[in-house]
Protein backbone atom coordinates (compact mmCIF):
# COMPACT_ATOMS: atom_id res chain seq x y z
CA UNK A 1 0.00 0.00 0.00
CA UNK A 2 3.18 2.03 0.15
CA UNK A 3 4.45 4.35 -2.75
CA UNK A 4 8.20 5.29 -3.17
CA UNK A 5 8.71 8.91 -3.19
CA UNK A 6 11.90 10.52 -4.54
CA UNK A 7 13.03 13.30 -2.35
CA UNK A 8 15.99 15.66 -4.45
CA UNK A 9 18.12 18.23 -3.06
CA UNK A 10 18.10 21.57 -5.21
CA UNK A 11 20.07 24.21 -4.60
CA UNK A 12 18.15 27.44 -5.21
CA UNK A 13 19.77 28.83 -8.14
CA UNK A 14 18.51 29.11 -11.71
CA UNK A 15 18.18 25.87 -14.11
CA UNK A 16 18.58 23.42 -11.31
CA UNK A 17 14.68 22.25 -11.63
CA UNK A 18 14.67 22.02 -14.98
CA UNK A 19 17.93 20.17 -15.04
CA UNK A 20 16.07 17.70 -13.06
CA UNK A 21 13.32 17.03 -15.89
CA UNK A 22 15.80 17.07 -18.20
CA UNK A 23 17.36 14.35 -16.91
CA UNK A 24 14.32 12.41 -16.18
CA UNK A 25 13.00 13.21 -19.52
CA UNK A 26 15.86 11.89 -21.33
CA UNK A 27 15.86 9.01 -19.78
CA UNK A 28 12.05 8.67 -20.78
CA UNK A 29 10.90 9.06 -17.19
CA UNK A 30 7.85 10.24 -17.14
CA UNK A 31 6.74 12.30 -12.93
CA UNK A 32 3.08 11.27 -11.95
CA UNK A 33 3.15 13.63 -9.43
CA UNK A 34 5.54 16.37 -7.55
CA UNK A 35 5.80 19.15 -5.14
CA UNK A 36 7.97 21.74 -4.47
CA UNK A 37 9.29 23.25 -1.48
CA UNK A 38 12.11 25.76 -0.40
CA UNK A 39 13.92 27.66 2.23
CA UNK A 40 16.11 30.08 1.27
CA UNK A 41 19.28 27.99 0.28
CA UNK A 42 17.73 24.99 -1.23
CA UNK A 43 14.49 22.86 -2.21
CA UNK A 44 13.35 19.86 -2.22
CA UNK A 45 11.67 18.54 -4.94
CA UNK A 46 9.17 15.38 -4.33
CA UNK A 47 8.38 13.19 -6.91
CA UNK A 48 6.43 10.00 -7.59
CA UNK A 49 7.36 7.98 -10.59
CA UNK A 50 6.15 4.79 -11.31
CA UNK A 51 9.82 3.16 -12.10
CA UNK A 52 11.44 5.06 -9.29
CA UNK A 53 14.66 2.95 -8.98
CA UNK A 54 15.63 3.71 -12.38
CA UNK A 55 14.89 7.44 -11.56
CA UNK A 56 16.99 7.64 -8.67
CA UNK A 57 19.80 6.27 -10.69
CA UNK A 58 19.48 8.68 -13.08
CA UNK A 59 19.35 11.64 -10.96
CA UNK A 60 22.25 10.30 -8.79
CA UNK A 61 24.62 10.15 -12.25
CA UNK A 62 23.65 13.29 -12.90
CA UNK A 63 24.92 14.51 -9.55
CA UNK A 64 21.85 15.22 -7.53
CA UNK A 65 20.83 13.79 -4.15
CA UNK A 66 18.16 11.61 -3.91
CA UNK A 67 16.10 9.90 -0.96
CA UNK A 68 13.56 7.81 -0.75
CA UNK A 69 10.69 7.53 1.66
CA UNK A 70 7.29 5.70 1.67
CA UNK A 71 4.20 7.58 1.40
CA UNK A 72 0.23 6.87 1.34
CA UNK A 73 -1.91 8.16 -1.76
CA UNK A 74 -5.60 8.21 0.49
CA UNK A 75 -8.77 8.54 -1.43
CA UNK A 76 -10.64 11.66 -0.38
CA UNK A 77 -13.86 12.86 -0.79
CA UNK A 78 -13.81 15.84 -3.52
CA UNK A 79 -16.07 17.57 -1.21
CA UNK A 80 -16.00 20.40 2.08
CA UNK A 81 -14.89 18.06 5.23
CA UNK A 82 -13.50 15.10 3.16
CA UNK A 83 -9.80 16.08 3.89
CA UNK A 84 -11.18 16.98 7.48
CA UNK A 85 -12.41 13.30 8.12
CA UNK A 86 -9.08 11.99 7.26
CA UNK A 87 -6.86 13.76 9.35
CA UNK A 88 -9.63 13.12 12.46
CA UNK A 89 -9.03 9.25 12.17
CA UNK A 90 -5.03 10.01 11.95
CA UNK A 91 -5.28 12.32 15.02
CA UNK A 92 -7.58 9.78 16.66
CA UNK A 93 -4.76 7.60 15.84
CA UNK A 94 -2.19 9.58 17.09
CA UNK A 95 -0.49 9.43 13.43
CA UNK A 96 1.90 12.61 12.77
CA UNK A 97 1.78 13.94 9.43
CA UNK A 98 4.63 15.21 8.52
CA UNK A 99 4.08 16.74 4.73
CA UNK A 100 1.51 16.27 2.40
CA UNK A 101 0.20 16.84 -1.20
CA UNK A 102 -2.93 16.38 -3.36
CA UNK A 103 -4.55 16.12 -6.54
CA UNK A 104 -7.37 15.27 -8.17
CA UNK A 105 -8.12 12.64 -10.12
CA UNK A 106 -11.02 12.96 -12.40
CA UNK A 107 -13.66 16.18 -11.74
CA UNK A 108 -16.08 15.62 -8.88
CA UNK A 109 -15.22 11.80 -8.35
CA UNK A 110 -12.38 12.35 -5.92
CA UNK A 111 -9.02 13.63 -4.57
CA UNK A 112 -5.75 11.83 -4.04
CA UNK A 113 -3.99 13.65 -1.12
CA UNK A 114 -0.22 11.87 -0.90
CA UNK A 115 1.11 12.12 2.63
CA UNK A 116 4.14 11.44 4.62
CA UNK A 117 3.28 9.84 8.05
CA UNK A 118 6.35 9.45 10.42
CA UNK A 119 5.06 5.47 10.80
CA UNK A 120 3.31 4.73 7.46
CA UNK A 121 2.83 0.89 8.55
CA UNK A 122 1.12 1.76 11.59
CA UNK A 123 -1.02 4.45 9.50
CA UNK A 124 -2.35 2.10 7.12
CA UNK A 125 -3.37 0.39 9.59
CA UNK A 126 -5.43 2.58 11.24
CA UNK A 127 -6.54 4.56 8.02
CA UNK A 128 -8.06 1.02 6.72
CA UNK A 129 -9.31 0.07 10.08
CA UNK A 130 -11.58 3.01 9.69
CA UNK A 131 -12.62 2.56 6.10
CA UNK A 132 -10.10 4.80 4.57
CA UNK A 133 -9.43 4.09 1.00
CA UNK A 134 -5.53 3.45 0.60
CA UNK A 135 -4.64 3.25 -2.93
CA UNK A 136 -1.87 0.52 -4.11
CA UNK A 137 0.98 1.56 -6.59
CA UNK A 138 -1.29 0.01 -9.48
CA UNK A 139 -4.20 1.33 -8.75
CA UNK A 140 -2.02 5.20 -8.28
CA UNK A 141 -0.94 4.64 -11.29
CA UNK A 142 -3.60 3.78 -13.24
CA UNK A 143 -5.68 6.61 -11.61
CA UNK A 144 -3.02 8.94 -11.62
Amino acid sequence: MKLKQLSVFLENRPGHLSHVSEVLAEAGINIVTMTLADTSEFGILRLIIRNWQRAKEVLEIAGFTVNTTDVLAIEVADEPGGLANILKVAEGGKLSVEYMYAFACKPKECALIVIRFDDPDHACTILKSAGIGIVSATEFYTEA
